[in-house]
């Protein structure tokens, strides 16, 4: 009952002051009323004002995030994009690889056109003052045997001493037990050229004749005696010449034509 009666009281005064309103409203002079409009704009439109910032900032906030989900979608297209362009590349790159080990081939096809050869590709190196042989990719499956000469665009590589069905082991000629019968171009001179233990980049050629002249520069090449390499094929150029008390002990120093740290692509001399 007393919540009845409060709520009817409240009502009352509401009303009450209502009516009072609707009285002053009506008495007051046109002029009185401009200047409340006057006053009541003074105060509404500032707020008006800052409503339609609120509303465009939002507006705009919305347009921003809206350009950030576009610019997000962007990036995933280029950063996908750029992952295509890079497997591409590599694609292009290993057709060039491709491209130059088939040109190389050629090449060394054109420039051993008289010999009957079959192409590989070092696979492994073991290079080193003690051992000094190469893998290639080639085996018994392709016709490769043992004792078959190898030999690159530069000159001679050495010769396959083992055999597995899909690969071979070269023995290079720089190897310290390699033996190779040479002939010197300048006056046919025949030389033995054999790797060192000491320095796995030079050949040392011994068994000089007593009356050969050698000169350095001179190219020395396979002489086809020993029954492994066949006859003209380069082998290097001679460095040094060293003097010896006795003159049957001087000796050459020979820098071999390959450069068996790079050597790549070779044939093989199918004979």
């Amino acid at each position: 009952m007393n919540r009845n009666k409060q709520t009817e009281l409240l009502g009352g005064i509401f009303t009450a002051i209502v009516l009072i309103l609707l009285i002053f409203l009506s008495n007051i002079e046109i002029n009185k009323l401009s200047y409340l409009e006057t006053v009541a704009s003074a105060i509404v439109n500032p707020i008006q004002r800052i409503g339609a910032d609120i509303k465009n900032k939002i507006q705009g906030n919305s347009a921003y995030f809206s350009n950030m989900d576009n610019i997000i979608a962007e990036n995933e297209q280029l950063r996908s994009r750029n992952s295509e362009l890079e497997t591409e590349l590599r694609e292009l790159e290993v057709i060039k690889a491709e491209n130059s080990t088939l040109q190389e081939y050629m090449n060394l096809s054109q420039k051993y056109a008289s010999y009957s050869t079959i192409p590989a590709y070092v696979i492994n190196r073991d290079v080193s003052n003690f051992s000094s042989t190469l893998v290639l990719n080639v085996g018994a499956e392709d016709g490769i045997k043992e004792k078959m000469t190898v030999i690159a665009d530069k000159g001679l590589v050495g010769h396959v001493i083992s055999v597995s069905d899909k690969t071979c082991k070269v023995q290079v000629i720089i190897d310290a037990a390699s033996t190779v019968s040479c002939t010197i171009s300048t006056t046919q001179e025949s030389i033995i050229c054999k790797g060192t233990l000491e320095n796995d980049q030079i050949l040392r050629a011994s068994y000089i004749p007593t009356g050969a002249e050698l000169i350095q520069g001179d190219s020395v090449y396979t002489s086809g005696v020993g029954g492994i390499y066949p006859k003209g094929i380069i082998i290097g150029t001679i460095k040094d010449i060293i003097t010896t008390s006795n003159i049957t002990d001087r000796y050459a120093i020979v820098t071999p034509a390959v450069d068996f740290s790079k050597v790549d692509t070779v044939l093989i001399i199918n004979e």
